[in-house]
């Protein structure tokens, strides 16, 4: 049916001026908020004022030149804008300055909402202007204040964990850390640990080799002149006496040393000793926070080798994690690393290899951002190490580097090394010829010995965890 009624251009009908008058101060409500959602200070440009307008676009552009800036520093040094961006004067420069960005945006977003005069719309518009200008507020500003929670968990937690000390700098081009598992806590003195690695890092390139060393390695020898060489100048051979009883027998003879925590010191020294190395730092991991940090990112994914108990020795067996690639817990996870049930100590250090190994891989800056909050609270309570906070942006860098290159490892373990009666001299010739191996992925023999000697694996399905120790990739017998 045909008509004579004329429309406006803009919604609404000339036989009803009110209702265009209406919906074109909806619509230029509604505009004037989103141009200062995308542009802060551009409404007030076009309709308002102008001072205020000015001042909201030199902020967001000055701000967008300071990420334009540091995008770009990212991109041709990685280490200098990780340095930068985790310097803790930065960071909290950083959480106030996004703090203050996310109150001005929304008071630039309000003001442009009020702009398009709300109380002389009808109702329905004015809610609906209304709806539009809250979202844009709570939009904008709760994606900056997360930013700012980020920021302030980052520092710290950076504060909480890292310490104010002397840097190490690289031994032979490589940063060595001494990585200790235990179920204690922080403020618990004397544990036998029950995982004892290193991790050894090439300073420049990144790629790492794990070094796993048995809890019950006997007659582990001390440098000579320290306090537990002069104790036991033949070794560590008393009753009972295994590596993991080092800081023990430091800890229950404190008044001898000359440190804070003589047990550390004293595990580091011996450390030293049987593989030859000079450790840099070391990091105390805690197993339930460790299974935490794990449930806090949404748990990791494992090809369980071998049917595993949950539980068991001293308490009963309350589960099993059985064979295949799965999504595992932090409980489960943590049970998968230690387990001893139904099998041995050298097939756990081969898990906890396996696990390390998917947590580095897994563990991409994506997911630590989007857990941050959760991260937090499990990183304070899980570790505990002497690491400075200077050197935090190194080791950031480093493990990025890590996280593209296969993962070696190496393991003083049956039947390569008796570990009741261990030849330490073979021991360190054995840890030199793995950080080689490691340091010659990438050159062209290398990666011709790769493309032509394809490793095989006896049986695909079922993969002995055992293996794991002596491995050039963790990635193709984890």
């Amino acid at each position: 049916m045909m008509t004579t009624v004329n429309h406006s251009a803009l919604g609404g009908s000339y036989h009803n001026p009110e209702d265009a008058s209406s919906r074109i101060q909806l619509r230029r409500a509604i505009i004037l908020v989103l141009m200062s959602l995308v542009i802060p200070g551009s409404a007030q440009l076009v309709q308002g004022n102008r001072r205020l307008g000015m001042n909201a676009v030199r902020v967001w552009l000055g701000s967008g030149l300071i990420a334009v800036l540091l995008l770009i520093l990212s991109a041709v040094s990685r280490s200098l804008f990780l340095s930068l961006v985790m310097n803790p004067v930065v960071l909290k420069l950083g959480q106030w300055a996004l703090i203050a960005l996310a109150v001005g945006w929304a008071y630039v977003i309000f003001d442009a909402w009020r702009l398009g005069r709300p109380l002389e719309q009808k109702s329905a518009h004015r809610i609906a202007g209304t709806a539009v200008g809250t979202v844009s507020i709570l939009g904008m500003a709760g994606t900056l204040i997360f930013a700012s929670h980020a920021v302030a968990v980052v520092n710290e937690v950076s504060g909480d964990v890292f310490v104010s000390g002397a840097v190490s700098k690289p031994h032979d081009g490589r940063y060595n850390i001494l990585l200790l598992g235990t179920d204690s806590g922080k403020d618990r003195t004397g544990m036998r640990p029950d995982s004892i690695n290193i991790a050894s890092v090439d300073a420049e390139t990144g790629r790492a080799v794990l070094i796993g060393l048995p809890r019950n390695l006997q007659n582990v020898p001390f440098p000579e002149g320290s306090v537990m060489n002069q104790e036991f100048p033949n070794g560590f051979d008393c009753e009972g006496c295994y590596l993991n009883a080092v800081n023990t027998w430091a800890h229950d003879h404190a008044d001898r040393f000359d440190e804070d925590d003589p047990g550390i010191h004293a595990t580091m020294e011996a450390v030293e000793e049987v593989t030859g190395l000079s450790l840099n730092y070391y990091a105390l991991v805690n197993m339930k926070g460790f299974s935490k940090l794990v449930d806090s990112v949404g748990g990791v994914r494992i090809n369980v080798r071998e049917r595993t108990a949950i539980g068991g020795i001293g308490s009963p067996i309350r589960g099993w994690i059985e064979p295949g690639e799965q999504q595992l817990t932090g409980d489960q996870a943590l049970w998968y690393a230690r387990s001893r049930v139904m099998n041995d100590d050298w097939s756990r250090m081969g898990r906890q290899k396996c696990v390390l190994n998917a947590m580095v891989q897994q563990l991409n800056p994506q997911k630590v951002l989007l857990n941050m909050g959760d991260i937090a609270k499990s990183g304070s309570a899980m570790i505990s190490t002497d690491i400075p906070r200077q050197d935090m942006s190194v080791f950031v860098n480093l493990a990025l580097d890590t996280r593209k290159q296969p993962l070696s490892s190496v393991s003083v373990v049956p039947p390569v090394i008796n570990t009741a009666d261990p030849d330490y001299a073979k021991v360190r010739r054995l840890i030199s010829t793995a950080i080689e191996e490691s340091e010659a992925i990438g050159t062209p023999r290398a990666n011709l010995e790769t493309a032509t000697l394809k490793p095989v694996d006896d049986s695909p399905e079922v993969k002995d965890p055992k293996k794991v120790n002596q491995s050039k990739n963790l990635d193709t017998v984890c």
